[in-house]
């Protein structure tokens, strides 16, 4: 017995000593807050300070020392999250975390953005390679200084890999990956839709906006009439709709958050002391550590003044860019502009030869690459890459025709480091001047200057596009068809100083006519969420930046008022008998729905009547009227508002599931259908925060659940939803949020989700977060310094 407590006690004294030495060998790879360091390639001395939450302060007298430094301050707090983001972009990510990432990479390589990044990289101006360069030089000198490796790549048993200039590219290409159909998915359903259903069908059921829409020129579209009986009637015995059972609600019915970014800008007409002011919320996918990296950056460059910079916001580790911010003239902020950046196009291959494909200037061969994929302790797998002078070829469609993917980001021309201009721009238009010639993901660009101004443009490059419908899969054989360069920069849309005083976007179509022609239609969201803000904006006087807060976490649900009355109006006297729950149902709607708060039911169940409702009907409609699979329109559309609410404010027998005796009949199933979306069954227990738990993951968490409490944030209840102000999903949400008056920075407000540094042990892990969740307004500008490094020139 004496021995087996000796060896119980040796084990657990082995044990302990173990974690204590893993506990410091993770903690080695914190980042230097304090003391100096010397670094090769530094011009002359550089201060990198923290204030109490991280926020890093960047004080230099020479740009290029500016970032070098800030490729040191990225590399030390977020490296893995760095390398993660080139290695999603170039498909190697196997290489780091084996077979599991794999098949991403095979799809990754066909689009070669690892050679599009060296390309780039080859005709970057020698100003903006500079930049490139220093910043690659503090990445390097970053993970060099940490005592450790990076604690990510102690758990994977891996060495990081060094950074080179094109990786910075792959970072900005990788947010093309986010941002973009990138296999022009959308554009392939569209195609099947339109061959499968009678045209006046496809028009309606496809119609590219709602009354809902709010854009900054031109007004709302109408919806289109209902296609009568003689283009499609449910009703007859051989309409196609599924016999027997009713037709599935498919899965893609259920909104899951996918657009909710927000921009806008408030002339001094509209706020107190005179002053323009900017807010922008701009919505991804949340994780940890979080996208942005907060930075202000000061350079005093020495004998050059007017070339001095003092500009706060956001940058994307892994780019030396602002993102978004102010510098003290100009503020600006983005969303994703939502325009068509990719085409699917149709090849007509050589009768008499397969390896050929027909072009405006006769048959072609196709181009071949061979690519490996390096997976970690596997095999490596090689792939064949066939490409047209239009790009990759991508897939079949139904009929086994070869077709060939045409997307922005395979041109070098359309990524560059332009965006660095921002920080010193002084105006609006010298902003837009800048934002046009960037190369970025195209987005909607908001600005607010110092002298009064407010605008809207895009920022990133425009295809210039001729001769085909740009909604479709086609042929581009004939001359006169496809991308035909760029949009030249004079004939970039923009709004400035309109009457109103304001400007907005919200994801949503922004512009119409000759200007939506050329931007595209990329799957715009539906317009209520930008008809609420814009409402907000317009009755503002005397705001202040506690009136933008507002707005951003404004999350009442006029969008769904309409359907709350509809059910309220389904659920008459007489429906109430046809079971106990509908009572209670019609009790909690009445109760409730105006919001989407966490503790409301009532929002939750109209919710789901919305998605029952309009599943049952489209599906039927979809499959009935001529398309295999419902799910091609679920998955890809937008604006189907529209057709829905009209078809139900009509109600036409020949659009009724045969399946149901009446629209009432087909409304309380509907209803009765939300009511058991509830997880109990208990009505009153069925509220909107059980279903929006928000969960943020940090990725080793997701392959390692032991390490889930330890890397991850708690999950939690938070109120919004789409088609409101405050987007809020379980996985999506806002990434940031902050609002500024150019040149009164110190008044502005930020936060964001998670916190600034990627190490869970760092006091910055999650500092910030609860601000964040709790919409609370902490300042824009970092606080006090805290920690205090300086950098000087090795040597």
């Amino acid at each position: 017995m004496g021995l087996l407590k000796r060896f119980v006690y040796i084990s657990a004294t082995l044990v302990l000593v173990a974690a204590v030495a893993l506990w410091f060998v993770v903690r080695a790879s914190l980042a230097q807050l304090d003391g100096e360091r010397a670094l090769p390639g530094l011009a002359g001395s550089v201060e990198i300070s923290r204030d109490e939450t991280g926020v890093v302060t960047i004080r230099a007298t020479d740009r290029r020392d500016a970032a070098l430094a800030t490729g040191f301050v990225h590399a030390q707090e977020r490296f893995f999250q760095m390398d993660l983001m080139r290695r999603f972009a170039a498909g190697e990510l196997a290489a780091l975390v084996g077979e599991a990432a794999a098949d991403h990479d095979m799809r990754q390589r066909l689009h070669r953005l690892r050679n599009v990044a060296r390309q780039v990289i080859l005709r970057a101006r020698d100003n903006e390679r500079a930049i490139i360069d220093a910043y690659t030089a503090g990445v390097n000198a970053g993970v060099d200084a940490l005592a450790v490796r990076p604690f990510e790549y102690l758990v994977l048993r891996e060495q990081p890999s060094a950074w080179r200039a094109e990786d910075t590219v792959l970072v900005v290409l990788s947010m093309f990956l986010r941002l973009h159909d990138e296999r022009a998915i959308g554009e392939s359903r569209l195609g099947r839709l339109h061959a499968a259903l009678p045209s006046p069908m496809y028009a309606f059921l496809t119609q590219g906006g709602t009354p809902w829409d709010a854009p900054l020129v031109g007004g709302p579209m109408a919806s289109l009439p209902v296609p009568g009986v003689a283009v499609c009637d449910l009703r007859r015995g051989d309409s196609g709709v599924l016999a027997g059972a009713l037709a599935p609600v498919p899965a893609e019915f259920e909104e899951s958050v996918p657009v909710g970014s927000n921009a806008w800008a408030v002339s001094p007409r509209r706020t107190r002391g005179g002053v323009t002011m900017l807010a922008n919320d701009m919505h991804l996918a949340l994780s940890m550590p979080n996208t942005w990296f907060r930075l202000r950056l000061q350079v005093a460059e020495i004998g050059r003044p007017g070339a001095s910079i003092d500009v706060s916001g956001v940058t994307l580790a892994g780019t030396p860019a602002l993102v978004v911010g102010s510098n003290g003239q100009v503020a600006w902020g983005l969303t994703n502009a939502y325009g068509d950046w990719v085409d699917l196009v149709e090849l007509e291959i050589d009768p008499l030869d397969p390896d050929r494909y027909r072009t405006p200037d006769g048959y072609r061969r196709f181009l071949e690459h061979t690519e490996t994929i390096r997976i970690r302790a596997g095999a490596p797998r090689t792939q064949v890459i066939r490409s047209t002078i239009w790009g990759p070829v991508i897939d079949r469609d139904g009929k086994g025709r070869l077709r060939a993917l045409r997307w922005l980001a395979h041109d070098p021309e359309a990524t560059n480091m332009r965006l660095l201009g921002m920080e010193a721009a002084g105006s609006v238009s010298q902003a837009m001047d800048i934002a046009h010639r960037s190369g970025i993901p195209p987005q909607n660009l908001v600005l607010a200057d110092n002298q009064g101004n407010v605008a809207w443009t895009v920022m990133g490059r425009i295809p210039l596009r001729r001769g085909y419908d740009p909604l479709l899969p086609g042929s581009w054989a004939e001359r006169g068809r496809g991308w035909f360069g760029c949009l030249p920069f004079d004939d970039y849309p923009r709004v400035v100083n309109p009457l109103s005083g304001a400007v907005w976007t919200a994801n949503a179509r922004v512009v119409d006519a000759t200007a939506l022609a050329a931007i595209g239609d990329g799957g715009y969201a539906l317009g209520a969420r930008a008809t609420q803000i814009r409402d907000s904006l317009l009755t503002l006087t005397g705001a202040t930046e506690a009136d933008m807060l507002d707005i951003q976490l404004d999350n009442r649900a006029l969008f769904l008022a309409r359907w709350r009355r509809l059910l309220l109006q389904a659920l008459h006297p007489a429906a109430l008998a046809g079971g106990a729950h509908r009572a209670e149902l019609r009790r909690l709607v009445e109760a409730g729905a105006e919001r989407a708060d966490i503790d409301d039911a009532g929002y939750r169940l109209v919710r789901a009547f919305r998605r029952e409702l309009a599943g049952r009907v489209f599906a039927a409609i979809v499959t009935g009227c001529g398309a295999e699979d419902a799910r091609d329109f679920a998955s890809n559309l937008r604006q189907w508002e529209g057709a829905l609410w009209r078809i139900l404010q009509e109600r036409p027998m020949h659009l009724l599931d045969p399946h149901y005796g009446s629209w009432q009949e087909l409304l309380l199933v509907a209803a009765d259908s939300a009511a058991g979306t509830c997880e109990d069954g208990e009505l009153s227990r069925c509220t909107w925060g059980n279903a929006n738990v928000v969960k943020i993951r940090h990725p080793l968490s997701r392959a390692l659940p032991l390490l889930s409490d330890w890397l991850d944030i708690p999950d939690q209840p938070l109120p919004g939803d789409a088609h409101m102000p405050r987007v809020q999903g379980s996985a999506m949400g806002a990434s940031q949020r902050f609002a500024v008056a150019p040149g009164r920075e110190s008044s502005g407000y930020f936060h964001m989700p998670g916190g600034q540094s990627g190490h869970p042990m760092s006091p910055f892990y999650d500092a910030g977060h609860r601000a964040w969740a709790e919409g609370q307004a902490t300042p824009f500008l970092p606080g006090p310094d805290k920690y205090r490094l300086i950098l000087e020139p090795a040597g």
